[in-house]
């Protein structure tokens, strides 16, 4: 019985501290990054480039909600002048599913010019998307559109890889997954600590891993 309390105990400890370490992180993400994100457009500083990162993809190929946000904030962006070109980053890792078409594919159906988006198919990951638009495409200054609940994340993994990014919130409506995805942000972070303390390397250094 006593080792019984003891192990509860210690567990309940764990998971305090555990529980203390997410929140603490999310803390410092957000302290670290607070200035860096914009909501107002008209004040907005600009910057050449806008980096779309990649959400989920319908199997018709239609952009998500929360993806479709991101794609048309950064329109916005461009229609303003804040911005001159794209880079979009995403998820292409099979044949059967590749969110950067699906994103060219829209921005060019709503007045953008081919001519005018950088393709980015190995953004496999939010770390993988920054490390690579700012180590591979040359990107040092830009606008990151994404969720407020995933800008800070984000721009602090742009920071410490020495990018001068700001961001804008794509927030547009209330989504349905909303509450889980926050929850999913919260251990993201912790991936995204150890990341930049290992100053990882991006699961694919080339450029392009195929065509649009």
């Amino acid at each position: 019985m006593r080792r019984l309390k003891k192990f509860i105990l210690f567990s309940v400890i764990g998971l305090v501290l555990i529980i203390f370490t997410i929140l603490g992180i999310e803390a410092i993400f957000k302290r670290h990054t607070t200035d860096l994100i914009y909501r107002d457009m008209s004040t907005m500083p600009e910057a050449k480039t806008v980096i779309i990162l990649g959400a989920s993809v319908h199997a018709n190929g239609n952009l998500s909600p929360i993806l479709k946000d991101r794609v048309d904030t950064a329109i916005k962006l461009f229609k303003t002048n804040k911005v001159e070109k794209f880079l979009v980053s995403g998820d292409h890792r099979t044949d059967d599913y590749n969110e950067v078409a699906a994103m060219v594919s829209y921005l060019v159906e709503n007045g953008i010019k081919k001519s005018l988006i950088i393709s980015d198919h190995a953004g496999l990951d939010t770390y993988d998307s920054m490390y690579r638009a700012g180590k591979i495409f040359g990107i040092k200054d830009a606008i990151v559109v994404t969720q407020e609940f995933h800008l800070p994340r984000a721009l602090f993994i742009a920071s410490n890889l020495d990018l001068n990014y700001i961001g804008f919130p794509a927030d547009q409506r209330a989504y349905q997954t909303e509450y889980r995805l926050k929850q999913r942000e919260k251990l993201a972070n912790l991936k995204a600590i150890w990341e930049v303390l290992l100053k990882k390397k991006p699961r694919t250094l080339e450029e392009r891993v195929s065509s649009t």
